[in-house]
C-alpha cells in the first residue's frame, strides 16, 4: 500500500530521486499544521497542512494544496526535491532551464516585435491596392 496516496511508481521516481540528491529520511523534520483556506470543516479541523524541513540545508516547504494530508505530504517532497536540486544544480537544474527557455522566447518576441515596427507596422502588402 502508498504511503502518500498516490500510485506505487510516482511514489518509486520521488523516492529514486531523493536518494540520487542524498535527500534521507533522517533528516527530514515533518510537522503537521491546520490548513486554511477553501476546504470546509474537512480542512479547518485536520492538520493537513505539511512543513518539511530538510536539516542539512535549512530549506522548509509548507504544503497545503490538497485535503488529504497523505498527498500534501508527497507534494511537499516533491517540492523540496525541487528547491535542493536548483540549490544544488544552479544553472543545470530544470527550473532555470525553463526559466532560461521563456526568457529566450521572450527576447525572441521582442526582437521580432521591433522589427515589424521599424517596417511600418504590416509584413504583407495590401490587399485593396
Amino acid at each position: 500500500m502508498s504511503r502518500f496516496g498516490v500510485s506505487q511508481d510516482k511514489e518509486r521516481a520521488l523516492e529514486a530521486r531523493l536518494q540520487a540528491l542524498q535527500i534521507h529520511a533522517e533528516d527530514l523534520e515533518e510537522t503537521f499544521v491546520r490548513s486554511s483556506g477553501p476546504g470546509g470543516q474537512h480542512v479547518n479541523k485536520t492538520s493537513t497542512c505539511v512543513r518539511l524541513l530538510h536539516r542539512p540545508t535549512g530549506l522548509s516547504v509548507k504544503v497545503q494544496r490538497s485535503r488529504s494530508q497523505g498527498l500534501n505530504r508527497f507534494l511537499a517532497r516533491r517540492l523540496l526535491a525541487d528547491r535542493v536540486e536548483q540549490q544544488l544544480g544552479g544553472a543545470a537544474s530544470s527550473h532555470a532551464q525553463q526559466r532560461d527557455k521563456i526568457r529566450r522566447q521572450k527576447q525572441r518576441r521582442a526582437r521580432r516585435t521591433k522589427l515589424k515596427r521599424r517596417m511600418g507596422g504590416s509584413e504583407a502588402p495590401e490587399a485593396g491596392s
